[in-house]
Parts: C-alpha cells; sequence; structure tokens
C-alpha cells in the first residue's frame, strides 16, 4: 500500500554529480540497494536522458544501455525508468530501453515545449511503459501556461505528469499554486521533482504532496545536479512520521544511502555559494560543472557567470552559452 509513490533519481540525475562515469559495479550496487528498500521507481541513464553522452553534455564512462540492463538485473520489485528529451534522445533510444528492462518513461521537455513530446510519449504507450510528461524549469512560465502545457502531456497518452523546479527556485506557495491548479484541470496523477539550491526541496516537495501530488522525486544523499534533490531516504522518515506510506524500508534505504552511495560522492552535496546562486537566479541545475569548468577557463567568478545566465533566462540545452557568457564578462 502506497500513499505517495517515490522515484529515486540517484542514478540519472546523480549522474551530473558523477560527471557521467557511473561505472557497472555501482550502478549495481545502487540498484541492489533501492530494490532491497523496496522503492518502487528508479531512473537510470546520462544526466540529460538517453543519449546525452555526447560532447555537448558530457561523455558516459559506460554505455547507458549496459546500466540500464545491469540495473534491472538486480530488480525482483522495482522497476527501472529512463528519461528521454526529444531531440537528445529518439524513439529508438526507448525501444532499446525496454529490451534492456526499462519500464517506465518520463518524457522531458521546457516547461513551455509539451508539443514536441506527442510522438514520444505515444511510442512510449505502446511499448507498454507507464509514462510521465516532465515539466522542466517550471518557474519560467505562469500557472496558467503549466495546466495548458500539462494538459497537451495527457492528450498525448501521459499518466502522470510532473512539475520539474529544474533550478531549486520555487517557493512553497509557487508549488503548491502549480500542483494545485493541475489537480484541478487535469485527470492524470501529478508528480514533482525538487532541487535543493535554496534547501527547500523537503518543504517543496511535501507543498506538492499536500497540493495533491502523487509521485515525488528523491535521491540517494541528494546527489544530483546542483544542490541535489530530494534526500530520498530523509524523505521517507519525514513521511513515516507524517503517517504516509511510502512502501520503503527506512533502515534499508539508509544503508542504501550511507553504504553505498556516501563512500563514491565525488564532492560533498552540499549547498555551496554557486549552487545558491543557481537557485537564487534560476539557472538550470546541470549547468553548475560547466560554469566551474568556464570560470577557471576565463578567470571570472562563477557567480557572475550564473547571475546573467539567469537574466538571459537560459533553458537545458544551451550549456554553450556558458562559455559564450564567461568569455563576455572577461572582457
Amino acid at each position: 500500500m502506497r500513499d505517495i509513490h517515490i522515484l529515486d533519481v540517484s542514478l540519472r540525475d546523480g549522474s551530473h554529480s558523477m560527471k557521467h562515469q557511473y561505472s557497472e559495479q555501482q550502478v549495481r550496487d545502487i540498484a541492489r540497494g533501492l530494490n532491497q528498500a523496496g522503492v518502487e521507481y528508479f531512473e537510470v541513464a546520462h544526466g540529460d536522458g538517453l543519449g546525452g553522452s555526447s560532447l555537448q553534455y558530457g561523455l558516459s564512462a559506460v554505455d547507458e544501455l549496459k546500466l540500464i540492463e545491469a540495473a534491472a538485473a538486480e530488480c525482483t520489485d522495482s522497476k527501472v525508468a529512463v528519461l528521454l528529451i526529444p531531440g537528445i534522445g529518439i524513439k529508438d533510444d526507448l525501444k532499446n530501453a525496454v529490451n534492456v528492462g526499462a519500464k517506465m518513461a518520463r518524457v522531458a521537455t521546457h516547461v513551455t515545449e509539451a508539443d514536441i513530446s506527442a510522438q514520444h510519449i505515444a511510442y512510449s504507450r505502446e511499448l507498454g511503459l507507464k509514462t510521465a510528461g516532465f515539466l522542466m524549469m517550471a518557474h519560467m512560465a505562469p500557472t496558467s501556461v503549466i495546466v495548458e502545457q500539462a494538459k497537451l502531456f495527457e492528450s498525448y497518452g501521459a499518466e502522470i505528469v510532473y512539475v520539474t523546479d529544474s533550478a531549486g527556485y520555487l517557493l512553497p506557495d509557487q508549488v503548491t499554486e502549480r500542483i494545485r491548479a493541475l489537480k484541478e484541470n487535469i485527470g492524470c496523477e501529478i508528480g514533482f521533482h525538487a532541487h535543493n539550491n535554496m534547501s527547500l526541496a523537503m518543504a517543496n516537495s511535501l507543498a506538492a504532496i499536500e497540493a495533491g501530488a502523487t509521485y515525488i522525486d528523491g535521491s540517494l544523499r541528494a546527489l544530483g545536479a546542483g544542490s541535489g534533490n530530494t534526500q530520498t531516504e530523509v524523505l521517507v522518515a519525514v513521511l513515516q512520521r507524517m503517517g504516509i506510506q511510502t512502501g520503503v524500508d527506512l533502515y534499508n534505504i539508509i544503508d542504501a544511502a550511507n553504504d553505498i552511495v556516501a563512500p563514491i560522492l565525488p564532492r560533498p552535496q552540499e549547498i555551496s555559494g554557486s549552487s545558491l546562486i543557481m537557485g537564487y537566479a534560476g539557472v538550470y541545475s546541470s549547468f553548475l560543472l560547466h560554469t566551474e569548468k568556464a570560470s577557471k577557463q576565463f578567470g571570472v567568478d562563477e557567480r557572475d557567470i550564473l547571475v546573467e545566465l539567469g537574466r538571459r533566462k537560459t533553458v537545458g540545452g544551451q550549456e554553450d552559452l556558458i562559455y559564450e557568457v564567461a568569455q563576455s564578462l572577461r572582457k
């Protein structure tokens, strides 16, 4: 019995923090831990989704299909999800993921571009996948637009629509407004994905649940882009205190976080000056490592780069603009 479905993104969003260098053994170990804890779904892919391994987004150490297959082999109850951003991934990537064990697909678009997802969502349903639409950078559009975009996802066949706070920018009342509006205007289930750049991931996740969301993302030790996501093991404990059933064993999920993920963290998953500015300025969380690199290359303060990226309202897929901004600030 689950009141809330927790989807763990350590093996997809966490791939950003790992610089896409997950080994097959690391993926097996984390997948086994999540399965033993009773997590219903967990996501496995390059940080930018299927097909993301590239010079633009960062090359993966191991082919993502091998990682998906390895993760699926560790599952007796959990199910492997994948993320696909149309234009980075293609329909064949979905089929290949299904062939190695994927059971769920989340088709992600910028918050105003749900219309590019129709064929991918329809194909995902044809493949028999649990299918979600994933509205990224949800702070960049008013609630009325989010409702319009969610209705498009639903009309294409999505079973869940996610509000995605990619920049960790939203405040709890803004999350409540968006989720409540979706609850009143669409028939499918609603999910929420948080980033912790302003230390609001947990508060925003709880606001989403109170407003009607039934799918909530988390990651072990908050391993994810920027300052990471809602911390899965903490979320389980908080919801258990609130009497909300998740189907996840608290001790086992703590063990997975502490014994498997903590030893491989490349850096403390904390709110640094730069990740805080990402939330403050509304910048896509996966830009953090690119910004650090551009800062060193051009000798410009990371915070200045991020503030300018926020002012320009940059979106995912514009990673090359980070270097252009850094170069312009040096002059």
